[in-house]
């Protein structure tokens, strides 16, 4: 399929123009159903092409300007937008929105819209860009029809006397933030903001400034499939500043994916209210049965390096029997990393760390 003319109708970027001209798009902020502006801009570089234009510039939200989602969320009470005693019109409704997302992500244009929307952002290979493309919509078909209140379902318990019961509720939240990261732009915050919406919260989305535009196209696809304007908002801001969004607004649970660093610092700063999906480090182990050298060769150089590394599932280190050295599985491995190259993003571009870091802890493994 070409990667030209795949706009959608609800869509405000064309993919192929972003980090092709001078003519930029600008991802805008969303707070009580209006879109919105920060009274600065930043700027997003392309970072395939150092020398080319920019691709995106985004909001610059800034602490004096955070009122307007400050009173946002001050409207939801924790008993959320809908539960199970309130609303409940609205698990059937977003049965038929995420049914009609879910729909919309399988036509090929839009899933190669989204697709390239990632690539230019987020550098990696079209198979695993679509892959995330892939996963949201076989989420969000799963939630179609009566799936979302399904997720609300209560249970009770017979009491002490005739006439008494105790019944347990799924109840939301209430006004909440997610707080996503760089390397799944589309899956991991689209997943995480329709769980959020699904139970009745009133989300606040603050995607990581250098692939925000993603998330921008999304609400809009949600807000196309019936999703009303003010049940989410959309934040575009520095760390600090969504920092100070939390300590000032009446967030009762924060959904963080990122570093562990960052992870330490919410963790006091919200007194546990939030949940964590940070930094892992996982291993590999080759016991001394070998077999299928060429796929497991294959499987290694797939689970270290695709995305770059960049996903909490990438193999961190590799334990092997001798049985495997013997057979020249290493060699293997290093021939199909070898093949790794800019060009085809099989590989992405290293941004963060030197060259003389990189050689200095090869040499430091020696």
């Amino acid at each position: 399929m070409s990667k030209h003319n795949i706009k959608p109708s609800w869509a405000s970027v064309d993919p192929s123009a972003l980090g092709e001209t001078t003519s930029l798009h600008h991802v805008p902020n969303l707070v009580n159903g209006k879109w919105t502006d920060a009274s600065e801009k930043m700027t997003i570089p392309n970072p395939l092409r150092k020398s080319g234009p920019p691709i995106y510039t985004l909001a610059n939200t800034k602490s004096e300007e955070l009122k307007p989602f400050i009173e946002s969320l001050n409207r939801v009470s924790k008993s959320g937008v809908h539960n199970p005693l309130k609303n409940v019109s609205r698990y059937l409704d977003y049965g038929e929105i995420s049914r009609k997302a879910g729909n919309e992500l399988m036509q090929p244009d839009v899933a190669e819209f989204f697709t390239q929307c990632i690539m230019k952002c987020v550098p990696k290979g079209h198979d695993q860009a679509m892959g995330e493309v892939k996963v949201t919509a076989a989420f969000l078909n799963n939630f179609g029809g009566d799936n979302v209140r399904f997720l609300a379902r209560d249970f009770g318990v017979p009491g002490n006397h005739d006439g008494q019961k105790s019944v347990g509720y799924r109840w939301p939240y209430g006004p909440v933030a997610i707080i996503a990261p760089f390397n799944f732009p589309l899956e991991i915050p689209a997943l995480q903001l329709m769980g959020a919406l699904f139970m009745g919260n009133k989300p606040v989305l603050k995607p990581t400034e250098k692939c925000t535009i993603v998330m921008e196209q999304f609400i809009r696809l949600l807000h196309h499939c019936g999703m009303p304007m003010d049940d989410c908002d959309f934040l575009n801001c520095e760390g600090p500043v969504a920092g100070e969004l939390l300590s000032r607004a009446p967030v009762r649970m924060t959904q963080f994916t990122g570093s562990t660093r960052v992870a330490e610092l919410l963790s006091t700063q919200t007194r546990g209210k939030v949940k964590i999906e940070d930094a892992g480090f996982d291993w590999k182990i080759l016991g001394p049965d070998v077999s299928d050298v060429d796929y497991v060769a294959w499987q290694c150089d797939q689970d270290a390096y695709a995305t770059s590394g960049q996903k909490c599932s990438a193999q961190s280190i590799l334990f092997l029997h001798e049985n495997w050295a013997k057979v020249g599985i290493l060699d293997k491995i290093k021939v199909l990393a070898s093949r790794r190259k800019l060009d085809d993003l099989s590989v992405g571009p290293v941004l963060t760390v030197t060259t003389e870091q990189i050689l200095g802890h090869v040499k430091k493994l020696a």
